[in-house]
């Protein structure tokens, strides 16, 4: 009788847990828009969710810390004019969000790090150029300020955000309803799923199509698709028989799949989330109540089931944590947001160790929070790896860096690479000390209004507090 050898993997033992009730966001109306985004964003600093609003749409931005039941009055992010369907954080500044809504635009905001006391109504930039509406946004991995956008007139727009301008359009590429898209981890290709049932990976300075698969799953329900490790390209969709399936791709043999395995037969469409630095990919369902993951390996069958984290609650959506705002120091691998009808619960995976010391193997070093590229760099043919960081001891979130309006309204407060302007007539009037006494005032202002507005605001959760005890 032969024995069954069970794989090595320092993965297999990955187990999710929700947080404690008291560390869960109460009391939010998640949106009830049909649409198959994962309506929450996270970083480091903050979660944002996709929330019911009328007369318009808007979303809500927590810090992490403030847990618990979320006041009524929280100032919402307003300013689209039909609901929002997709928001997404900038990798390269945790203070600016990207929203895409119904009302055909992608906006971009600036999120102070304290709680404002209004709602917070005007973005730095619209992005106009859309027929119809919005429903997928992401920002490039390496270069400053680019954002893609894709709409529902088959159309995706490359933009820098930085000046406000269009980069590319990549127009006559899809037939029908764009599903999904995903950068690789240089951001040179993307990989696009569409309702004519095509996977397309596009090289989107060239505007060329480089590689295309047809029915990649045989269903008709939408299908999704990610980069993952060395290039290759994961899938999800459906069987003819509409049980659900995951395909594994490699680009340069796109015909036959490397892995193809049938799960389940649930309806909900399974967003899968990669985690490249543990290679192992996260499939969470739209009305599910469970996470199922996988590790990646070159090894058959390629694609190991690892284990499912079951509840009892369906998720109404998703959000998910970058490796550097994960507690290290608890061995923690992922951190999920999920979203419910009325709260968020973070859902934390971690690997079983038994030591308290940095663990080397489970925490290589991540991307962080600088670019690689600017965008006109990137625009002219350049690409560049992630510029990764070390995790040893744990990630300090860095202040807000404010989005500056610099001649074509470059974000961040990097200026242009170039020779240093020449100093106007008005400038050179104005004395040193002088500029620099003003300039002292105006941060000492500066200083008085945050700590008003902090006052104002740890009021309101202590009136908070008290009408919560009296009822």
């Amino acid at each position: 009788m032969s024995r069954r050898v069970v794989r090595q993997s320092k993965f297999r033992h990955v187990f999710g847990q929700p947080v404690k009730a008291d560390q869960m966001y109460e009391d939010i109306r998640v949106s009830k828009v049909t649409c198959d985004s994962s309506f929450c964003a996270v970083n480091p600093k903050f979660v944002a969710i996709i929330v019911e609003s009328g007369g318009g749409g808007a979303f809500i931005v927590l810090p992490l810390a403030k847990t618990g039941r979320v006041d009524k009055n929280h100032p919402l992010v307003t300013g689209h004019t039909a609901p929002v369907l997709d928001i997404d954080w900038c990798p390269h500044n945790d203070n600016v969000i990207a929203s895409a809504s119904e009302d055909t635009t992608v906006m971009v905001w600036q999120i102070p790090d304290y709680v404002p006391v209004r709602n917070i109504t005007e973005p730095v930039v619209t992005l106009e150029g859309h027929s119809k509406r919005v429903s997928i946004i992401s920002w490039h991995p390496t270069a400053r300020n680019v954002l893609l956008s894709a709409g529902c007139d088959n159309l995706v727009i490359l933009w820098n955000v930085g000046t406000g301008e269009m980069l590319l359009a990549l127009d006559d590429m899809h037939t029908d309803l764009i599903y999904n898209v995903g950068w690789n981890r240089n951001g040179s290709l993307l990989v696009t799923t569409c309702k004519d049932k095509k996977v397309r990976v596009i090289d989107p300075r060239k505007q060329q199509i480089i590689a295309e698969k047809t029915k990649p799953h045989d269903g008709t329900r939408p299908i999704r698709a990610i980069f993952v490790a060395d290039g290759k390209i994961f899938t999800t969709g459906f069987s003819k028989m509409s049980e659900r399936q995951l395909g594994l791709w490699d680009l340069n043999n796109f015909e036959e799949p490397i892995a193809l395995q049938e799960m389940d037969t649930s309806n909900g469409v399974l967003l899968p989330f990669y985690d490249a630095d543990s290679s192992i990919v996260y499939l969470c369902g739209k009305g599910d109540s469970s996470i199922r993951y996988f590790e990646i390996t070159d090894e058959a069958p390629y694609v190991h089931y690892l284990n499912t984290y079951s509840s009892k609650e369906p998720q109404r959506g998703m959000g998910f944590m970058p490796k550097r705002g994960l507690d290290v120091s608890k061995c923690e691998i992922a951190r999920f947001f999920k979203l419910h009808e009325r709260k968020c619960e973070p859902i934390v995976m971690t690997v079983p160790r038994k030591s308290d010391l940095f663990q080397d193997d489970l925490y290589p070093d991540t991307p962080g929070p600088e670019p690689a590229l600017e965008a006109d760099e990137w625009l002219s043919g350049k690409d560049a790896e992630p510029i990764l960081i070390s995790l040893r001891d744990g990630y300090v979130p860095i202040k807000n860096r404010e989005l500056k309006v610099v001649k074509k309204n470059i974000l961040d407060s990097k200026p242009p690479p170039g020779p240093r302007r020449s100093h106007s007539t008005c400038e050179s009037d104005f004395s040193q000390p002088a500029l620099e006494e003003v300039l002292e005032e105006i941060r000492a202002l500066k200083e008085m209004v945050q700590a008003q507005e902090k006052r104002i605001s740890d009021l309101e959760n202590k009136l908070c507090q008290f009408t919560n005890g009296t009822d």
